[in-house]
């Protein structure tokens, strides 16, 4: 039988002590990686926008002029606005970058990156 834990000292006590190593690894890499980009633009949004809306065509506009002044475009590699900003890049013959965040339902890097970097965890700094 499974030992409910009511205390969230003894949760965090009892939690894979590897977890701490496993999100350090992703850190380093991400900082690996993208060191060698070069001036690069993030563009994160909604992933539920529908291409041909207004929206989605601003981004990819965006995108593709950014591109196009030398800058690389890094999105969360979804559907959506950041695909929108990944097609204009890619049409611009810019670099375009997905962080791909394993989520449960929804989350595979669109079909525009050129390099995808995959992150188990989500993580912000405060």
């Amino acid at each position: 039988m499974a030992k409910i834990m009511r205390d969230p000292k003894e949760a965090f006590l009892s939690e894979d002590p590897w977890r701490i190593f496993r999100i350090m690894s992703e850190f380093v890499e991400g900082f690996e990686v993208l060191s060698e980009v070069g001036q690069a633009v993030s563009i994160f949004g909604s992933s539920r926008t529908k291409p041909g809306t207004k929206y989605y065509r601003l981004a990819e506009e965006v995108a593709y002029h950014l591109a196009k002044e030398g800058f690389a475009v890094i999105t969360g590699s979804g559907p959506g606005l950041m695909e929108a900003a990944n097609k204009g890049t890619k049409r611009a013959k810019g670099k375009s970058i997905g962080l791909n965040i394993h989520m449960p339902s929804e989350q595979k890097p669109n079909k525009y990156t050129d390099l995808v970097l995959d992150f188990r965890y989500f993580l912000s700094e405060r």
